[in-house]
């Protein structure tokens, strides 16, 4: 439906496709990372997958958000996905690291 809406435009197809792939993959890292044992190593990797795809869904509504938005607001949005990618780069690695 988006695409058929979108009158060709290459930019919003290619939005669309990547939100689509990116969460099918998100989704599909977090089944494996349930599904992995614990002491399993490739759970770190899983992890790694999970945060970067999450971070790059982050950065790609971000950017649609801001095209449409004041220059101070757009400030704002992208100080938000940052701090949001520090934060979860942080809860994921650096805490639970630092826990131990």
């Amino acid at each position: 439906m988006a695409v058929y809406r979108s009158n060709g435009d290459i930019g919003a197809i290619s939005f669309v496709a990547f939100s689509y792939l990116d969460l099918v993959a998100l989704f599909l890292c977090l089944r494996l990372y349930e599904s992995t044992p614990p002491e399993s190593p490739r759970r770190e990797h899983l992890k790694m997958a999970v945060w970067l795809l999450t971070t790059m869904l982050t950065a790609a509504f971000s950017y649609k958000v801001a095209a449409v938005l004041p220059l101070p607001v757009v400030l704002l949005v992208w100080a938000m996905a940052a701090a949001t990618g520090h934060a979860g780069f942080f809860v994921f690695f650096r805490y639970r690291d630092q826990a131990r």
